[in-house]
Order: C-alpha cells, then sequence, then structure tokens
C-alpha cells in the first residue's frame, strides 16, 4: 500500500508532508532534512504480514529524532527490526551507537528515545512487529539491541526480511501473508533472544521456534541434493528424532516441507523469463532434483500439469 510520495507534491510543500508521513506510519518523532526543502524526495509503503507490517522507505538524506515527549505520546509499544536497502544509516539509542550498512540488521525499541539519520540518502526496510505480539520483555530487547551481530541467527534472519521485502507486493496479498507474518515474528524473537543471551527465554523460545528456522534453512539450502533429515538437524542442533518430533507437533512433514517448497520454486522458476528459455531438466536441478522424472511426476500431481504445460501456459500469458 502507498502511503507517501513526493512526486506529485509541490516542491515547497515536500518537506512538511513527508514530516507528516513519517508519524502516521512509524511513530511520534521529529524529523530534520538535511536537504534544501525543494529537494527532498521520498516514498513510503506500507505492507501488511498480519498484525506485523513492512514499512519500506526510500527518501533523500533525513534524519529522525524520537524524544521522550514523543514516546509518551504514543500507547502502542512497537520494536523494530531493519536493514539498509540502498545507503548507510546511523542509529543511536540508550548508550547504542551503531553504523548500519547493507548486511547488518538494526533492532529499535520504539518505546524509549533514539536517533536515526541516513546522511547519504537511501532507502530501509522495517519489520514493524507489536511488542505484546512478540512476548518478550522490553529489557531483553534492549540487551539484544547492540548485539545482534553476535547471534549466529543475524544472518539466517537477515536473508529472510530482505526475501519478504524484495516481494513484499506479491507476498502481502498473499492468502497466507498473516502466517507468513507470524512465522517472521517467531524468527525475530528467536534472535532477540540469541542476541541477549537470556536463559530465562532462550530453550523455549528455541523448541517453539524451531520448525520455523528449519523452513527458513530449508528455503536457503533447495538447490542441495543432500538437504537430507541428518543435514538439517545437525545445521540446528538437534536429533533427527527431535526433528521429527517438533514437525509432527506442528501437524506437518519435514519431507513434505523439503518437496513443497522445491515445487514451489520450479513452479516460480519456469514462468520466469529467464525459466522459460531453461530445459526442465536444468530447472529440476536447480531446484534440488536430481531425477527429472520424478520431479515431473511430483509436479503432476501437485499442480494438475505437466512442467513443460506449466512452461508454456506461462509463456502465453
Amino acid at each position: 500500500m502507498l502511503l507517501f510520495d513526493t512526486t506529485p507534491l509541490p516542491r515547497a510543500d515536500r518537506a512538511e508532508a513527508f514530516r507528516a508521513a513519517m508519524q502516521e506510519a512509524s511513530a511520534a518523532c521529529r524529523v530534520e532534512h538535511r536537504e534544501e526543502p525543494a529537494a527532498v524526495q521520498a516514498r513510503m509503503q506500507l505492507f501488511p504480514y498480519g498484525r506485523a507490517a513492512l514499512l519500506a522507505t526510500d527518501a533523500t538524506r533525513f534524519r529522525m529524532v524520537r524524544t521522550p515527549r514523543h514516546v509518551a505520546r504514543d500507547d502502542a509499544p512497537v520494536v523494530c527490526l531493519a536493514f539498509q536497502h540502498r545507503g548507510r544509516g546511523e542509529f543511536a539509542q540508550l548508550g547504542h551507537e551503531q553504523l548500519v550498512r547493507d548486511g547488518d540488521l538494526m533492532l529499535v525499541d520504539v518505546t524509549a528515545p533514539y536517533g536515526f539519520g541516513c546522511a547519504t540518502g537511501g532507502g530501509s526496510r522495517a519489520l514493524l512487529v507489536p511488542l505484546d505480539q512478540l512476548g518478550l520483555p522490553v529489557d531483553v530487547v534492549r540487551r539484544a539491541t547492540p548485539r545482534l551481530r553476535a547471534s549466529p541467527l543475524h544472518d539466517l534472519v537477515r536473508a529472510h526480511l530482505q526475501r519478504i521485502a524484495d516481494d513484499a507486493a506479491e507476498l502481502s496479498a498473499d492468502p497466507g501473508a498473516a502466517a507468513l507474518g507470524a512465522a517472521t515474528v517467531e524468527l525475530v524473537r528467536a534472535l532477540v533472544v540469541s542476541a541477549a543471551g537470556d536463559p530465562r527465554h532462550g530453550p523455549a523460545v528455541r523448541e517453539d521456534t524451531l520448525v520455523t528456522r528449519v523452513r527458513a534453512h530449508v528455503a536457503r539450502h533447495l538447490s542441495d541434493p543432500d538437504l537430507t533429515p541428518a543435514a538439517v538437524a545437525r545445521a540446528h542442533g538437534v536429533s533427527v528424532r527431535q526433528l521429527y518430533k517438533a514437525f509432527a507437533g506442528a501437524g506437518a512433514s519435514l519431507e513434505q516441507e523439503v518437496i513443497t517448497q522445491r515445487l514451489e520454486a520450479a513452479r516460480n522458476r519456469l514462468c520466469s523469463p529467464a525459466g522459460r528459455q531453461r530445459s526442465i531438466t536444468a530447472v529440476a536441478h536447480a531446484c534440488g532434483f536430481a531425477d527429472a522424472s520424478h520431479f515431473a511426476r511430483r509436479f503432476r500431481g501437485a499442480y494438475g500439469m505437466s512442467p513443460r504445460e506449466w512452461q508454456r501456459t506461462a509463456g502465453g500469458r
């Protein structure tokens, strides 16, 4: 959903309009522009994922400051996990200062004052999560803020957020968007607990989010033909028995999860411009299927047509 775009506005009105849109979209704050008012450009979009939402902001150079007075005006505590899509950010909160580059995550407790600026101009992508949905005390969030990079989950969560941001228009409109949002919040919760090093919540979160973490792991390793239960279990520090038990508790099957994700990846590849030029065997191998005939049978069983028929149908759209 498009929240704001300076393009159709008179140049003299753009800076003030951006300040108002920023407060409406995220939280009460003061916005300071580092450009002349007439040079301000900005575009903001909000994509709902159930109770969580992804805020995409692209703008010329600015800085936002959230003071104790701003905090007192808000009655809906929110946690924000963000990354820079373009440019470099500068974040400061409760004594922690951070340069936010392309590969970094930034965790913001919106219930406390903070400052964020982008001196180069660029874009940020921020997942907004109600604190009650995250299910963690605010002190755990604050301990995690300066330590995100120390968590082994950092890069996994960063890659996941990149994916739901890149495909936000399609994914947020899908019937499964709320479920995807809930799973994403579980990953964020696991990252926060891991970074905070909180023994009160660690074991419970690791157990609660095992299936979610495995699903994200599977998505990142679909092309690996050796994506076996034993390999997945090793990657997550559990036994194969624990892995199967966790999936059974979620009413799911690990093997079916792998097959479903591989088939969906293959279906998307086959209808892409590049995929329509590739052979069925090449697409099958790229998605982790060692045998093209087995792939074709599973594809027909899932979608009611052969991979070739789907490729031709997609090409004729």
